[in-house]
């Protein structure tokens, strides 16, 4: 595996491949990886001739107060597991390569309206951090198909759109969420849990399935909401929402079938996102006055 940092040397390399009439396929990922991230890199095997992978902890989508110094940076690790996993180029660029002048002077790429709400609500400006340097890579790369997790719902939302509406020639490929045995989804972030705050997060899954299996069996949407955010509350967690929307990420109405239940809260130093997907019943309950679709603290 090639590890390059400048962008003139991956542009050069790259091009090696495309002269050989290569297909390339990107996983971007913010480094300390886990099982989830090579699963990523063993789908694009799947896709491409050439697998790239970059690791840069994106400044810009961290707000005020998040972990953004203390976010993991384990190079040497994260490049042996690349390797193992059959990646061929890593680029890990410096923060003043991909951002040469001040962030809040950067040219931002914006995704309206699907990048609204959930996360986006709770983290202003995270969803242009994400799109801006997906941009970036998608520019600097120019791949056939681009990797990315299920896990992050709605940042593969965001991705989608943006490709779609920008006319990119990438294909998106979302690849399901990989958990531990007991259920959780594994996160870089896991890692700030406590022994006991790792033994309680499971509990957001398990809340999720057991809210799934009520809706899909016709249970009234606003309730089952609010039961699964006082089981949240009542765990130790602080739930930042838990709601209901349509596979697109649209509102849920009498006629939606296909849907996502996305939750995020809070345990100890970390913050934990999942989702579960879901189809509802033909009878869906959209009495007056209810609201179906979410439950915020």
């Amino acid at each position: 595996m090639r590890t390059l940092r400048d962008i003139s040397d991956l542009r050069y390399a790259l091009s090696e491949y495309r002269q050989r009439g290569q297909r390339l396929a990107l996983v971007p990922t913010m480094g300390n990886l886990h099982a989830g991230h090579l699963a990523l890199v063993e789908t694009a095997r799947q896709h491409a001739d050439v697998v790239v992978s970059s690791l840069f902890v994106n400044p810009m989508q961290f707000g005020p107060g998040e972990d953004l110094d203390a976010y993991p940076r384990t190079l040497e690790a994260d490049q042996q597991a690349l390797a193992d996993a059959g990646c061929d180029v890593l680029f890990a660029p410096t923060t003043q390569a991909l951002y040469p002048s001040r962030l809040d002077e950067q040219t931002s790429v914006h995704v309206p309206v699907v990048s609204e709400g959930l996360c986006g609500g709770d983290r202003p400006g995270h969803f242009d951090g994400v799109a801006t340097v997906v941009t970036m890579l998608f520019n600097l790369v120019q791949p056939d198909v681009a990797c990315f997790g299920e896990k992050d719902y709605q940042q593969l939302a965001v991705i989608r759109k943006m490709v779609t509406d920008l006319h990119l020639p990438i294909e998106i490929i979302g690849v399901p969420i990989v958990r531990n045995e007991d259920g959780l989804a594994l996160s870089s972030r896991n890692g700030y849990l406590s022994p006991e705050e790792r033994a309680t997060a499971p509990t957001l899954y398990r809340t999720l399935c057991t809210m799934r299996d009520a809706l899909e069996n016709g249970a009234n949407h606003h309730e089952i909401l609010q039961q699964g955010y006082q089981a949240l509350y009542d765990a130790g967690f602080k739930p930042d929402y838990i709601e209901l929307r349509d596979h697109t990420l649209g509102p849920v109405e009498a006629t939606t079938r296909d849907a996502v239940l996305l939750a995020a809260a809070k345990l100890g130093p970390a913050r934990l996102i999942d989702n579960v997907t879901l189809t509802l019943p033909v009878s869906t309950d959209t009495r007056a006055g209810a609201d179906p679709a979410s439950a915020q603290s």
